[in-house]
């Protein structure tokens, strides 16, 4: 497909797999983004009755209302292991993790290795955008050095808070997962590149060969304090250096 016809139907057409309401994230985030191309990539590969979202705490939490599959909410942080029960229940089902930074890195810590290791036949998507959004903009995991938030209102400081957490590079130190790749949804390019990510990860689930990771850098220009515009220019000046794009690991 041309690159011109790909994003045309990235912008112009509703997923099958989408929820017709308008949602209701801030102007300029990534969820709706994210949303729609993992809608589109699960009727490109034919598998909405089959597929279960795991979403737990946060801006993720609110996928429910957006994306037309099955669900189960999870407790803060603990959807890798709730993804996990169902998965071997119901090995035939195409589970999703989809999950922020605060959760999958912090509280989540403890699942998020441990489902890797064990090579879980789950697909997670990890929304990385360096910051706690949905509870006020806090300091997460994956916010930068001298970022400023609620809770950093200097800047975060190594000394006292340690450096940001990269996942994919963390995860790719196990030998169990069989995709692992940072993408971002700041560019039309880029959002076609984490299309591909995504759907990748999918097929992997629905060919039964283990656990896909996939990290997207995201915009929060409510809880960045910014403009939105500018929110998409931060993601390539500031979180790509620190959080670089490409595929860590293809199996």
């Amino acid at each position: 497909m041309p690159a011109e016809t790909a994003a045309e139907k990235l912008v112009y057409q509703r997923p099958a797999s989408l929820s017709e309401r308008p949602n209701h994230y801030c102007p300029g985030c990534g969820h709706g983004i994210i949303h729609k191309i993992l809608a589109q990539a699960i009727d490109e590969l034919a598998i909405q009755e089959r597929a279960i979202l795991v979403a737990p705490v946060g801006c993720s939490v609110l996928a429910y209302n957006y994306l037309k599959v099955d669900g189960c909410e999870a407790a803060h942080g603990r959807a890798p292991a709730v993804a996990t029960g169902i998965k071997r229940v119901h090995p035939d089902s195409i589970v999703i993790s989809y999950q922020g930074d605060g959760d999958l890195l912090a509280i989540g810590m403890g699942e998020t290795i441990h489902a890797a290791n064990r090579g879980e036949k789950i697909t997670v998507i990890f929304v990385n955008n360096a910051i706690y959004g949905m509870t006020g903009g806090q300091m997460a995991p994956t916010t930068l050095q001298a970022q400023k938030t609620k809770t950093s209102p200097y800047g975060r400081n190594p000394a006292e808070a340690g450096f940001p957490i990269r996942a994919c590079e963390l995860l790719a130190t196990l030998e169990a997962p069989v995709f692992l790749e940072r993408c971002a949804v700041n560019s039309v390019k880029a959002v076609l590149r984490a299309k591909r990510a995504i759907t990748k990860g999918l097929r992997n689930q629905v060919e039964g060969r283990g656990y896909s990771f996939i990290e997207i850098l995201s915009m929060c220009p409510t809880g960045w304090g910014v403009e939105p515009r500018e929110a998409s220019a931060w993601i390539d000046q500031a979180m790509v250096p620190v959080f670089p794009l490409g595929n860590l690991r293809d199996k």
